[in-house]
């Protein structure tokens, strides 16, 4: 895992004066305001500010100490007044964020950034303030809430402060009730010990210095017994963890005499406790039993150390310890060999935190012993790394479960060594154990365990540099620098490699053994190895420039690094040998290659892998050095290094890292000579390794297949292998097809032709649309579209010679037709890939061309300036499409070909991009274009691109494909830029090409109008259409007669033919732009005859959607009309309804057509109740409209007799 670079950390408490001002506004807040909706958000979002403070000072909390004084005080008395408001008020509730929860919310975060011990320095501790505090917790227990949390913990925190003050209880006792104050906080610190949370923390303090009193000694025996009814207690699993907390706290501060009488019994108590299975199988609870037993034993035996540590120097040996020895001479109790026994085992528990508190408690038990009994502890704890060794030839066959068994031992050796009481006979085998464990990296599965043994290693090593003279140190120097310097370079985790250099770096700062120790730790510091790249690529080959280091570095490369279960470290490993290996690469060169070349003949394909990545990079060095027959010589001989590995290893599908690998190495390692060799080559199936690599289905083995192609390339003409893979790959699968379009790009056509115009027409049919041959496949197309513009960069300095003017236009319009590319399958826009590498593309071809137009016989017939602008044009629109990666490629995209120099030819302004003034005071002004994939700063910009009459179709193409985005950050940024601009713009105006509102919308209904048969054009027009309409953009051509007579056009595309569609989504968008255009006075008469095309559309989705959409216009909008009948029908009837009779019937009521046939009646209304029908019954509007039909066909019928008659007096 690797970690990103720190950010640069405070070094004083700069938001002091912030922090002050949200606490004054916090502690003027009081218990009896009345807080609204409004007000409550605002007081939350200053807590949050509050938190936010605390939270980025949390890694250096001790910035605050010179200010806490001055803090917490005003916090804590103001908690204390609330509390005194609410008790005086009666209250027996504590609403959600009340002064009081915020009050303690605030001084949590004090605890919980500096520790409860500092802040509860600042708490009020007089006598007089235990009855406040009892008589509020009392009140405060039946009181419901998860937000009360804070409260009662500050609350018990305080609490266990005031019963630390040397007074009798029993004064606040009444008559009635002795013990009654003692009882009841009992009572309130026991409650708290049932709780998950920091209460039960606050409770168990609370419990154990109210037990640790005087006056309350007498209620240990009680608690004791009640622990252990609670633990057998199956229910009471909270209760467990809060009692044997409390014990722990207790047999860490209570006195003596209080703690000894009840020794056996709290004894007894963990034996219960282990016994019950439930209980143990809590980390916590292990914990917390290992905790207890150990401080325990710690009350049997004397309360100092028997050896003086002295701080800064430690001693050399046990035995020279006997100067400073209290007394080495005592009886030790019988209890502690048991409690020993009882903690052993907790060194090798499955949870970090057990080993540690049984680490620690061997450690602090030991250095209470005599010497006798020390050294056996010590022997026992080394004792532990045999268990999973016995037997073994080497570490790699021990067992994952290994891993807590070592990292145990090692923690328990660490705070051994830490005190200085490994004996001096002892050294040699700890040593031995931990330089072992530096290397503990064990496989299981996908992954591998061991990181948390080596990380305990470094920590012993770390404490022998703190704990020992020198001269104890010494023997062990050259071993203990070599192994610390592999790992600090070459571990896979950050913090081992961390753990290491501070290890490093305390032998060499308190022993000054390690050689060139200060060079060294400056080349492998703490923060140098903090990026794994940096510490295999940079600190190891400088490391390796010291004789007495670089051994080890190349062990640990050959021999662990290379064969590591993760690919990115052999990869890396790879990389760092070469380097390395460059120092002196005519000697260390070839004795490597020799050393990896032995782990290609293991069964393990991991270590042929790292193998061939090794030999791979030693290659590479000796072709990269200097001309030197010697290492040509010795770069040939790796190629004979592939004959090792068998043929169907590196052909297996399933081993595509070797395949790959192998492919790399022959890359870097194929010659002339071989290639001439033919099947008489040292590795006479190199070909076919290749080509079942072009064919492979990865991705990754191809490029490394096509890699080592086009290095053949450059050796000798490949036309007939070209022409054979263009016939074989093109009907082949889509990964073929890939690998096809792959190869052609990466051959050096400029060494031999490689049958170049085949290679050439194959890429173009692969993209055209209208060829039977183009490739299915996206990324073989986006391939395809890489390739071309490989090619033109391989010809470039020749590139008349190698085609023509006609070819140089088709790849280019290859390349523009790949913008077009919106292909959609289950992984989404994968058209996306196409464009993106059009883009690219697209720039690169005319850069070239720009650099090379001296060079070419007529710049204008290799690029055309029609051309040209078409390709600007679809830069520009994918540069404001709707994907952020799109727009950010085109942004860059566009970038580089401002920035290129314009072709040294004659009228070289033919190539330059119309409105470049305009682009580069929008986009340009400084070198950054990360600004292209955020919206909200592009589109703003964009929008103003329609300015450019040459390319505004296309900007206005791209925008449309946004507005219809799904993403909102997309769509309000790009929608919003667009009414601004539009509301802009005027009616009409004079000036030729200039853009206004009526051509806008005359545009936008003639791309609509032209694509009528296409979904993904016409949904966006009327989107957009929308969008304008809802926001009144469009307001200004509602007093226009051309205007209207164009929005008159929009009204009869939406509302043609709406029950033949079939696309719900052109539908809904139908019928909003039919409902928007409502508001134009001059088209409502129009429009409002067309509603009941949607209202009673057979989709039911449409109905619902339209009338709900109706009813949200008129209640935005004045329409100048008398819509309350409307209204009231559209909310009360159920549009979903599958009766589409009765839809039909609602949907005259709310938009009847022919109004003159019932005008004579006075309206709908009057119409209906002439006939004696009801107005709000289905089946009289169903009857109503019968009757409607009815006169309308009268009417037919009396026109038609009219015109019989008309024809038959002509005719006389």
């Amino acid at each position: 895992m690797e970690e990103p670079l720190e950010n640069e950390l405070p070094s004083r408490f700069e938001k002091f004066d912030q922090l002050v001002e949200y606490q004054d506004a916090i502690l003027s807040w009081k218990f009896e305001d009345v807080v609204d909706a409004e007000t409550r958000q605002q007081r939350t979002k200053v807590l949050l500010n509050v938190e936010e403070i605390f939270r980025h000072y949390q890694e250096q909390s001790w910035l605050l100490d010179p200010h806490l004084e001055a803090l917490v005080l005003p916090v804590v008395s103001g908690l204390k007044e609330e509390i005194s408001r609410w008790m005086k008020s009666g209250s027996t509730d504590v609403p959600y964020h009340s002064t009081l929860s915020d009050f303690s919310f605030v001084l949590y975060q004090y605890i919980k950034c500096r520790g409860y011990k500092m802040i509860v320095r600042f708490f009020p501790h007089e006598v007089s303030d235990l009855t406040i505090i009892v008589d509020f917790m009392k009140r405060l227990q039946p009181v419901k809430g998860t937000w009360l949390w804070s409260l009662r913990y500050t609350n018990l925190l305080w609490l266990s402060l005031i019963c630390m003050l040397p007074f009798d209880l029993a004064q606040f006792d009444e008559e009635s009730g002795s013990g009654r104050t003692a009882s009841l906080i009992e009572e309130i610190g026991k409650r708290g010990l049932g709780q998950s949370g920091l209460e039960r923390d606050g409770a168990a303090l609370l419990l154990s210095r109210l037990y640790a009193r005087k006056d309350c000694v007498d209620r240990m025996e009680n608690f004791v017994a009640w622990a252990r009814d609670i633990i057998l207690d199956e229910k009471s699993f909270f209760s467990s963890i809060g009692a044997l907390q409390t014990l722990t706290e207790m047999m860490k501060t209570a006195p003596a005499e209080v703690i000894t009488p009840h020794v056996p019994t709290v004894l007894d108590l963990c034996r219960v406790t282990e016994a019950d299975t439930a209980l143990m199988s809590n980390a916590v609870v292990r914990k917390l039993r290992v905790k207890l037993i150990s401080r325990v034993g710690l009350r049997l035996l004397p309360l100092q150390p028997l050896f003086a540590r002295r701080k800064g120097k430690a001693l050399t040996a046990i035995e020279e310890q006997a100067s400073v020895a209290v007394d080495d001479d005592f009886d030790v109790p019988e209890d502690i060999e048991g409690i020993l026994e009882d903690i052993f085992p907790a060194i090798q528990d499955r949870d970090t935190v057990v080993r540690w508190s049984a680490a620690k408690a061997v450690a602090r038990i030991a250095e209470r012993l005599p010497t006798e009994f020390t050294e056996q502890i010590v022997n026992n704890v080394l004792g532990l790394f045999d268990i999973h060794t016995a037997g073994l030839e080497s570490m790699d066959e021990m067992s994952a479960t290994a891993e807590s068994t070592w990292q145990g031992a090692c923690l328990t050796s660490a705070e051994i060594a830490r005190r200085g009481l490994v004996p001096s006979q002892e050294l040699p085998t700890l040593v031995e154990w931990m330089l072992k464990a530096l290397s503990f990296d064990i496989r299981k599965g996908a992954h591998s365990v061991g990181s948390s043994v080596r990380d305990a290693a470094s920590y012993v090593l770390w404490s022998l540099a703190r704990a020992y003279e020198p001269k104890a140190l010494e023997p062990f120097s050259e071993d203990l620098s070599r192994k610390l310097v592999t790992v600090s370079c070459f571990d896979r985790e950050v913090h081992i490699r961390r753990a290491a250099s501070a290890t490093f770096q305390e032998h060499v700062g308190r022993t000054s053994l390690f050689t060139d120790g200060i060079d060294i730790l400056r080349k492998t510091d703490f923060f140098v190895v903090g990026v794994r790249r940096n510490a295999y690529l940079i600190s190891a080959p400088q490391v390796a420039e010291h004789d007495f280091y670089r051994p080890a570095l190349l062990d640990q490369l050959l021999s662990v690094t290379l064969r590591h279960w993760d690919v990115s470290v052999r990869e890396l490993g790879a990389q760092s040998l070469r380097r390395i290996c460059e120092v002196d690469l005519l000697k260390l060169g070839p004795e490597c290659a020799v050393r990896v070349r032995t782990l290609l003949n293991r069964a393990d394909t991991t270590d042929i892998h790292g193998a061939l990545l090794a030999l791979t990079e030693l290659a590479t060095a000796f072709r990269d050095a200097a001309a030197s027959d010697d290492l040509e010589a010795r770069r040939q001989e790796i190629f004979s290094y592939l004959a090792d590995v068998p043929v169907e290893i590196v052909q297996s599908s399933r081993n595509e890292l070797v395949t790959a690998a192998a492919c790399m190495l022959i890359a870097a390692s194929i010659s002339r000579a071989e290639i001439d060799l033919d099947t008489k080559s040292s590795v006479p199936h190199w070909r076919k390794i290749l080509d079942s690599g072009l064919k492979h289905r990865n991705s990754t083995v191809q490029e490394a297949a096509a890699s080592a192609m086009a290095r053949v390339s450059a050796l000798v003409d490949c036309s007939s292998i070209v022409q054979r893979f263009i016939k074989d790959f093109r009907a082949g699968t889509p990964s073929m097809q890939q690998s096809l379009a792959r190869l052609l790009g990466v051959l050096d056509y400029d060494a031999y032709s490689h049958a170049l115009p085949e290679a050439i027409n194959c890429l173009l049919e692969s993209v055209d649309k209208k060829s039977r041959l183009r490739m299915a496949n996206v990324e073989a197309r986006r391939n395809c579209m890489t390739s071309i513009i490989q090619i033109v960069a391989t010809i470039a300095p020749s590139l008349s010679s190698h085609i023509s003017a006609e070819q140089s236009v088709a790849l280019l319009e290859a390349l523009i037709t790949g913008l077009d590319d919106y292909t959609v399958d289950e992984r989404g826009d994968v058209g996306s890939w196409v464009r993106m590498a059009s883009l690219q593309s697209i720039v690169g071809f005319l850069s070239i061309m720009f650099e090379h137009a001296q060079s070419l016989p007529d710049l204008a017939a290799y690029l055309p300036p029609d051309r040209f602008h078409i390709a600007v044009a679809g830069l520009l629109k994918q540069g404001v499409e709707r994907l952020d990666v799109v727009r950010q490629t085109a942004g860059e995209c566009l970038g580089r070909l401002m920035r290129a120099p314009s072709p040294s030819v004659e009228d070289p302004h033919r190539w330059r991009v119309h409105g470049d003034a305009l682009l580069r005071e929008l986009f340009f002004t400084d070198a950054d274009t990360s600004g292209w994939q955020d919206s909200s700063w592009l589109f703003p910009r964009a929008v103003r691109l329609l300015e450019i009459k040459e390319y505004w179709s296309s900007v206005l193409s791209g925008l449309l494909l946004s507005v219809s985005s799904r993403t909102d950050s997309t769509q309000r940024p790009v929608s919003a830029s667009l009414v601004n601009y539009v509301r802009g713009l005027p009616v009409s105006s004079d000036d030729e090409g200039a853009l206004d509102a009526r051509s806008l919308v005359a545009s936008l209904i003639a791309h609509a109008r032209t694509n009528l048969a296409s979904n993904s054009v016409v949904i966006p027009v009327l989107q957009l259409f929308n969008v304008l309409l809802e926001a009144d953009a469009l307001d200004s051509l509602a007093e226009d007669d051309a205007g209207v007579e164009t929005l008159t056009s929009l009204l009869n595309i939406v509302s043609r033919g709406v029950d033949k569609l079939k696309n719900v989504q052109r539908i809904l968008a139908c019928m909003r732009t039919t409902i928007n255009l409502l508001a134009i006075p001059r088209l409502y008469e129009s429009a409002v005859t067309r509603l009941p095309e949607f209202l009673a559309h057979a989709f039911p989705k449409v109905r619902a959607d339209a009338a709900e959409y109706l009813y949200l216009l008129l209640q935005s909008r004045d329409l100048d009309r008398e819509t309350d009948d409307v209204e009231e029908i559209l909310l009360e009837t159920e549009w979903l309804s599958v009766d589409v009779r009765i839809m039909s019937g609602k949907a005259q009521w709310v938009a009847p057509p022919d109004s003159h046939y019932y005008a004579p009646f006075g309206g709908w209304k009057g119409f209906m109740r002439s006939y004696g029908l009801k107005t709000w019954d289905d089946d009289d509007i169903y009857e109503g409209k019968q009757i409607l039909q009815g006169m309308k066909d009268g009417d037919k019928y009396a026109w038609e007799e009219e015109q019989k008659e008309k024809a038959a007096a002509a005719r006389k």
